[in-house]
């Protein structure tokens, strides 16, 4: 975009999660760029924002890039992604997922990434139908017999043994299907791509820098994120350690079988697939 001043610029929204620990805690330390503004929020949130044209670039829910493919296109090599358990995108439930048949379950309203998820191995996995309703994981009412929790709130009720049955989303994806499962993607819109390419790239490169560096303090940032929990350093440094933040070639795949899902379930674009991925230039 352009500011006021007729200066290049860019809006970017950031994950106010711990799983962005890795990048965003590094960026904040080390990227001084005044016209590159970070707006964070929940990926819900995220996703209405770059929707309607107030952010340039987003880390958000996969399944908005499935819902309006033709707006964006995808950074290479940049994801919120785990192969296997995430150890934050739980299914709480008080009776056996077998049972949930006919049951109320809770979905997040911050996540539509993970409330399609959990449609998809509850009914296509499962062979449940549960009636849904949407609303916030910490206000969960008596008659709700499972909740679908993310990101830190689903650390925090993890922590807290409230429900008998704790299923990890990732884990249940990976068992069914052999591929890692990406939670989130950073996003960018189409008409940034075409009319700011070099900026782009330059944040491109900035967002890698950060994920190397963050690799290599993740001791340090767990110390820093973890009370915001709270949990044990040691705890957020496992928890960290498993999740991934790169879009490789089975990443990319294991995308095109979830909209693959959501396609033929009515949920996403059919222009989803194949994924636009946006690669950074080749070094001159």
């Amino acid at each position: 975009m352009i500011t006021a001043g007729g200066r290049t610029g860019c809006r970017i929204g950031m994950v106010n999660y711990i799983n962005t620990a890795p990048i965003y805690e590094v960026w904040k330390e080390t990227v001084r760029r005044q016209d590159w503004r970070v707006h964070e929020d929940a990926p819900a949130a995220l996703c209405r924002m770059l929707a309607a044209g107030e952010l340039d670039i987003g880390v958000v829910s996969s399944f908005e890039y499935g819902e309006r493919p033709e707006n964006y296109r995808i950074m290479d090599d940049l994801s919120i992604s785990a192969n296997g358990p995430v150890g934050s995108v739980f299914l709480f439930s008080r009776v056996p997922m077998e049972r949930l048949d006919g049951g109320q379950v809770l979905l997040t309203n911050q996540s539509k990434t993970s409330a399609a998820l959990v449609r998809v191995i509850l009914e296509e996995f499962g062979g449940v139908r549960p009636v849904y309703s949407t609303g916030e994981a910490r206000t969960v009412a008596d008659q709700v017999q499972a909740v679908l929790a993310i990101g830190d709130d689903a650390l925090r009720l993890a922590r807290e043994g409230r429900y008998p049955h704790r299923y990890d989303l990732g884990e249940i994806w990976k068992r069914e299907t052999g591929l890692p499962f990406v939670f989130a993607v950073f996003a960018v819109r189409e008409e940034y791509c075409r009319n700011h390419a070099e900026e782009l790239a330059e944040i491109h490169r900035e967002f890698l820098r950060c994920r190397t560096r963050g690799r290599e303090q993740m001791y340090l940032i767990c110390s820093r994120v973890a009370p915001r929990i709270p949990m044990d350093c040691d705890d957020c440094y496992a928890y960290l350690r498993a999740i991934e933040h790169d879009l490789g070639t089975e990443k990319q795949l294991a995308l095109e079988k979830f909209f693959g899902y959501l396609i033929a379930r009515g949920e996403a674009s059919a222009a989803a697939l194949p994924l636009k991925i946006h690669r950074l230039p080749a070094a001159t």
